[in-house]
């Protein structure tokens, strides 16, 4: 403390010890103020509080979570993020973070298996709490998953999710989801469906794809190999795949597409557009997600919303619960989905 009441701020990190020293307490009253345990006298409190502040004392979380053995920190693996679903997934799970004292670490892994790998192992070293992945497209192999769950890593899938391994999952009910607007097309009169799909690897295009094929099958519709091409997540898929189905016999071609989600929809309207096609009157088409730019394209666009704000806020409460130990970890969580009807589909 200088000649005028004020503390001088010493060079090196201040600690709690240090606090102590100056004030007259224990270091472990220190301790109990910074850390905001009730067990301190509030003038003792107020006066640490203070001192703490002059100093420029900043607590030092790694002595913290060797003690506890806890970082609050959680990793976040994503497979992309060029998408409107991820960003709004990762703000949702920000907000849940945030309120319950933790924080996150995102890692993209561009939907490649050796950068999901190298971010899982990365992630894992820096010992976060628990981990919420969404597995990338070209996945495989399970074991990475596997191993951390056996180690005692808190894992929870969201949206692309591995089941039956120990891990909770967060997503939508893919098979219905795409069931439903497979029948909302049938419902209006559309026999030839064509279906743009997801990787097998991966749980959304396993289950969509059986969903479609659920709803062809209910409605007496003779399922066509011939019509399902695989066009993965992303525009460029959507418009490769559209081309190959457009290369059928014009009779043979569909009247309506289901793609695996908005963005190979897009793909697939840019190449229906380049071959002086309509939508909907030649070919009709729905997607999966509610992307962004679904409502605001020329032909906007029918789809399934998916609340990837809820999904990701879902997914980091149920982390943070079996971090915490008050949620047993291997439950599957659905949520819920809307069916939104625009011009695409062509029954506006």
């Amino acid at each position: 403390m200088n000649h005028n009441g004020n503390y001088r701020k010493p060079s090196g990190r201040i600690t709690a010890e240090a606090i102590a020293a100056k004030l007259g307490v224990s270091a472990m009253t220190v301790s109990r103020a910074l850390s905001g345990r009730p067990n301190v006298n509030k003038k003792t409190k107020e006066k640490i509080l203070l001192a703490a502040k002059r100093l420029g004392y900043t607590p030092n979380h790694i002595a913290r979570s060797l003690t506890l053995r806890k970082t609050q920190i959680i990793g976040v693996v994503i497979p992309e993020i060029a998408h409107s679903f991820f960003p709004e997934v990762i703000r949702g799970m920000e907000d849940a973070a945030y309120s319950a004292g933790y924080h996150l670490i995102l890692t993209n892994t561009a939907e490649d298996y050796n950068r999901e790998l190298d971010a899982i192992n990365t992630l894992q070293s820096r010992r976060v709490d628990g981990l919420l992945i969404s597995t990338a497209q070209t996945v495989t192999d399970h074991s990475v998953y596997k191993d951390a769950v056996r180690l005692g890593t808190p894992i929870v899938f969201f949206d692309r999710v591995v089941q039956n391994i120990g891990a909770s999952c967060v997503s939508i009910d893919d098979e219905d989801c795409c069931a439903r607007i497979t029948e909302h097309l049938i419902g209006h009169g559309y026999k030839s469906i064509a279906h743009l799909s997801g990787p097998p690897s991966i749980s959304i295009g396993r289950d969509r794809q059986r969903g479609y094929r659920r709803a062809l099958e209910k409605n007496g519709i003779k399922f066509r190999p011939e019509l399902v091409e695989r066009a993965g997540f992303h525009e460029k898929g959507g418009y490769l795949a559209m081309e190959k189905l457009l290369q059928l016999p014009a009779r043979e071609r569909p009247d309506a597409v289901v793609a695996v989600n908005d963005p190979a929809a897009f793909g697939a309207m840019k190449s229906i557009e380049e071959h002086k096609l309509r939508i909907p009157q030649d070919i009709a088409i729905v997607g999966m997600t509610d992307d962004v730019r679904a409502g605001l394209i020329s032909i906007p666009m029918t789809t399934i919303r998916q609340p990837a704000y809820e999904i990701g806020k879902t997914a980091a409460l149920t982390l943070i619960a079996e971090i915490e130990g008050k949620s047993k970890p291997g439950k599957r969580i659905i949520v819920n989905t809307e069916l939104t009807v625009r011009r695409s589909c062509g029954c506006l």
